[in-house]
Protein backbone atom coordinates (compact mmCIF):
# COMPACT_ATOMS: atom_id res chain seq x y z
CA UNK A 1 0.00 0.00 0.00
CA UNK A 2 1.06 3.52 -0.39
CA UNK A 3 -0.16 6.75 0.94
CA UNK A 4 -0.78 10.21 -1.51
CA UNK A 5 -1.02 13.42 0.74
CA UNK A 6 -3.93 15.24 -0.03
CA UNK A 7 -3.84 18.19 2.74
CA UNK A 8 -1.21 18.98 5.54
CA UNK A 9 -1.49 21.66 7.53
CA UNK A 10 -1.75 22.81 11.64
CA UNK A 11 -4.19 20.18 12.32
CA UNK A 12 -2.27 17.04 10.82
CA UNK A 13 -2.82 15.46 7.76
CA UNK A 14 -5.24 13.77 4.98
CA UNK A 15 -3.64 10.72 2.91
CA UNK A 16 -5.31 8.98 0.04
CA UNK A 17 -4.32 4.95 0.75
CA UNK A 18 -3.59 3.21 -2.56
CA UNK A 19 -3.40 -0.57 -3.03
CA UNK A 20 -0.54 -2.19 -4.73
CA UNK A 21 -2.34 -1.53 -8.23
CA UNK A 22 -3.13 2.44 -7.76
CA UNK A 23 -6.63 1.75 -6.61
CA UNK A 24 -7.68 4.34 -4.02
CA UNK A 25 -8.91 2.08 -0.47
CA UNK A 26 -9.95 4.72 1.75
CA UNK A 27 -9.16 7.96 2.75
CA UNK A 28 -6.58 8.41 6.25
CA UNK A 29 -7.16 11.87 8.31
CA UNK A 30 -3.96 11.74 11.19
CA UNK A 31 -4.43 13.84 13.66
CA UNK A 32 -1.50 12.81 15.02
CA UNK A 33 1.11 14.98 13.39
CA UNK A 34 -1.08 18.55 14.17
CA UNK A 35 0.76 21.02 16.04
CA UNK A 36 0.57 21.03 19.22
CA UNK A 37 -1.28 23.95 19.91
CA UNK A 38 -3.96 22.69 17.37
CA UNK A 39 -4.30 19.22 18.00
CA UNK A 40 -7.35 19.08 20.98
CA UNK A 41 -9.15 21.56 18.22
CA UNK A 42 -8.06 18.75 15.41
CA UNK A 43 -9.18 15.89 17.61
CA UNK A 44 -12.51 17.31 18.57
CA UNK A 45 -13.14 17.71 14.79
CA UNK A 46 -12.35 14.13 13.89
CA UNK A 47 -14.55 13.16 16.69
CA UNK A 48 -17.16 15.55 14.94
CA UNK A 49 -16.44 13.15 11.79
CA UNK A 50 -16.93 9.98 13.20
CA UNK A 51 -19.72 10.70 15.31
CA UNK A 52 -21.64 12.40 12.31
CA UNK A 53 -20.50 9.49 10.06
CA UNK A 54 -21.25 6.31 12.11
CA UNK A 55 -24.85 8.00 12.22
CA UNK A 56 -25.65 8.16 8.70
CA UNK A 57 -24.40 4.61 7.89
CA UNK A 58 -25.50 2.88 5.46
CA UNK A 59 -26.92 6.11 3.53
CA UNK A 60 -25.81 5.77 0.60
CA UNK A 61 -23.45 8.72 -1.69
CA UNK A 62 -21.85 9.60 1.29
CA UNK A 63 -18.19 8.20 3.01
CA UNK A 64 -18.42 4.79 5.76
CA UNK A 65 -16.26 5.20 8.15
CA UNK A 66 -13.85 2.51 8.73
CA UNK A 67 -12.53 3.60 12.28
CA UNK A 68 -11.61 5.98 14.53
CA UNK A 69 -8.72 5.08 17.46
CA UNK A 70 -5.72 6.63 18.56
CA UNK A 71 -6.11 10.17 16.24
CA UNK A 72 -6.36 8.43 13.02
CA UNK A 73 -9.72 8.16 11.42
CA UNK A 74 -10.02 6.24 8.27
CA UNK A 75 -13.29 6.65 6.22
CA UNK A 76 -14.25 5.50 2.31
CA UNK A 77 -12.85 6.81 -0.23
CA UNK A 78 -15.69 8.11 -2.90
CA UNK A 79 -15.12 8.34 -6.78
CA UNK A 80 -15.91 11.68 -7.94
CA UNK A 81 -15.34 14.93 -9.33
CA UNK A 82 -15.24 17.97 -6.84
CA UNK A 83 -18.54 20.21 -7.96
CA UNK A 84 -16.44 22.99 -9.19
CA UNK A 85 -14.28 20.73 -11.76
CA UNK A 86 -17.62 18.74 -13.15
CA UNK A 87 -20.20 22.17 -12.97
CA UNK A 88 -23.21 20.21 -12.90
CA UNK A 89 -26.20 21.00 -15.32
CA UNK A 90 -28.20 18.48 -15.09
CA UNK A 91 -31.60 18.65 -13.35
CA UNK A 92 -31.54 15.77 -12.04
CA UNK A 93 -28.42 16.26 -9.98
CA UNK A 94 -30.19 18.82 -7.96
CA UNK A 95 -33.20 16.49 -6.97
CA UNK A 96 -30.87 14.06 -6.26
CA UNK A 97 -29.10 16.40 -3.65
CA UNK A 98 -32.23 17.68 -2.15
CA UNK A 99 -33.58 13.71 -1.89
CA UNK A 100 -29.73 12.80 -0.52
CA UNK A 101 -29.94 16.03 2.22
CA UNK A 102 -33.74 14.93 2.72
CA UNK A 103 -32.21 11.55 4.29
CA UNK A 104 -29.63 13.08 6.34
CA UNK A 105 -31.44 15.67 8.30
CA UNK A 106 -33.85 12.77 8.70
CA UNK A 107 -31.07 10.89 10.77
CA UNK A 108 -30.83 14.00 12.58
CA UNK A 109 -27.77 15.27 11.20
CA UNK A 110 -26.65 18.77 9.32
CA UNK A 111 -23.77 18.91 7.30
CA UNK A 112 -22.64 22.64 8.24
CA UNK A 113 -20.19 23.21 5.46
CA UNK A 114 -22.24 23.03 2.02
CA UNK A 115 -20.94 26.16 0.87
CA UNK A 116 -18.09 24.68 0.06
CA UNK A 117 -18.08 23.31 -3.66
CA UNK A 118 -15.56 20.89 -2.55
CA UNK A 119 -17.54 19.13 -0.33
CA UNK A 120 -20.23 18.18 -3.24
CA UNK A 121 -19.20 15.68 -5.31
CA UNK A 122 -20.08 14.30 -8.87
CA UNK A 123 -19.79 10.57 -9.04
CA UNK A 124 -19.01 8.67 -12.08
CA UNK A 125 -22.98 8.30 -12.46
CA UNK A 126 -23.71 11.61 -12.31
CA UNK A 127 -25.45 11.69 -8.47
CA UNK A 128 -24.09 13.93 -5.65
CA UNK A 129 -22.23 12.97 -3.41
CA UNK A 130 -20.99 14.51 0.51
CA UNK A 131 -17.53 14.24 2.14
CA UNK A 132 -15.71 16.47 4.67
CA UNK A 133 -17.85 16.28 8.12
CA UNK A 134 -15.83 18.00 10.39
CA UNK A 135 -18.60 20.72 11.09
CA UNK A 136 -21.55 18.01 11.24
CA UNK A 137 -23.41 18.41 14.08
CA UNK A 138 -25.70 15.03 15.38
CA UNK A 139 -28.23 16.02 17.09
CA UNK A 140 -30.60 14.36 19.98
CA UNK A 141 -33.99 15.99 18.55
CA UNK A 142 -35.15 18.03 15.40
CA UNK A 143 -35.25 21.32 17.36
CA UNK A 144 -35.47 24.78 16.15
CA UNK A 145 -31.51 25.16 15.96
CA UNK A 146 -31.64 21.87 14.31
CA UNK A 147 -34.35 22.97 12.01
CA UNK A 148 -32.59 26.36 11.12
CA UNK A 149 -29.36 24.89 9.97
CA UNK A 150 -31.35 22.49 8.05
CA UNK A 151 -32.86 25.38 6.22
CA UNK A 152 -28.90 26.66 5.83
CA UNK A 153 -28.07 23.28 4.21
CA UNK A 154 -30.83 23.35 1.71
CA UNK A 155 -29.73 27.12 0.68
CA UNK A 156 -26.27 26.28 0.44
CA UNK A 157 -27.06 23.75 -1.95
CA UNK A 158 -29.69 26.11 -3.82
CA UNK A 159 -26.91 28.37 -4.02
CA UNK A 160 -25.04 26.09 -6.60
CA UNK A 161 -28.29 25.18 -8.21
CA UNK A 162 -28.23 28.91 -9.07
CA UNK A 163 -24.67 29.09 -10.30
CA UNK A 164 -24.70 26.03 -12.77
CA UNK A 165 -28.58 25.74 -13.10
CA UNK A 166 -30.03 28.92 -12.59
CA UNK A 167 -33.11 29.04 -15.09
CA UNK A 168 -34.34 25.69 -13.63
CA UNK A 169 -34.69 27.73 -9.92
CA UNK A 170 -38.37 27.31 -9.01
CA UNK A 171 -40.29 30.25 -7.33
CA UNK A 172 -40.03 28.32 -3.34
CA UNK A 173 -36.05 27.75 -4.40
CA UNK A 174 -36.10 31.52 -4.85
CA UNK A 175 -37.78 32.18 -1.58
CA UNK A 176 -35.76 29.89 0.57
CA UNK A 177 -32.74 31.62 -1.12
CA UNK A 178 -33.56 35.22 -0.57
CA UNK A 179 -34.55 34.32 3.13
CA UNK A 180 -31.21 33.48 5.19
CA UNK A 181 -31.32 32.21 8.93
CA UNK A 182 -30.53 34.31 11.48
CA UNK A 183 -27.26 32.27 12.28
CA UNK A 184 -26.24 32.60 8.65
CA UNK A 185 -26.43 36.36 8.69
CA UNK A 186 -24.51 37.03 11.75
CA UNK A 187 -21.76 34.80 10.33
CA UNK A 188 -21.68 36.70 6.93
CA UNK A 189 -21.37 39.91 9.07
CA UNK A 190 -18.86 38.97 11.63
CA UNK A 191 -18.31 35.49 12.01
CA UNK A 192 -16.26 34.68 8.41
CA UNK A 193 -14.03 37.95 8.34
CA UNK A 194 -12.79 36.25 11.64
CA UNK A 195 -13.21 33.07 10.35
CA UNK A 196 -11.05 34.04 6.87
CA UNK A 197 -8.87 35.93 8.96
CA UNK A 198 -7.58 33.36 11.28
CA UNK A 199 -6.96 30.90 8.98
CA UNK A 200 -5.85 32.35 5.74
CA UNK A 201 -4.07 35.48 7.17
CA UNK A 202 -2.81 33.51 10.16
CA UNK A 203 -2.91 30.23 10.01
CA UNK A 204 -2.09 29.78 5.94
CA UNK A 205 -4.61 27.62 5.79
CA UNK A 206 -7.16 27.27 3.18
CA UNK A 207 -9.57 24.06 4.28
CA UNK A 208 -10.00 22.72 0.82
CA UNK A 209 -9.38 19.28 0.88
CA UNK A 210 -9.90 18.09 -2.18
CA UNK A 211 -10.30 21.30 -4.25
CA UNK A 212 -8.39 20.69 -6.93
CA UNK A 213 -6.35 17.55 -6.07
CA UNK A 214 -8.37 14.65 -6.45
CA UNK A 215 -6.16 11.95 -8.52
CA UNK A 216 -9.36 9.90 -9.15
Amino acid sequence: MTELELKRDHFGAVFLVLDDTGRPLHVCRDTRIARRWAAPLARWLARREARALRRLDGLGQLPRLIDWHAGVLRREWLAGEPMQKARPADPAYYRAALMLLRRLHARRVVHNDLAKEPNWLVTPDGAPALVDFQLAWTARRRGRLFRTLAHDDLRHMLKHKRSYLPGRLTARERRILDTPSLPSRAWMRTGKRLYLFVTRRLLHWADREGAGDRRF
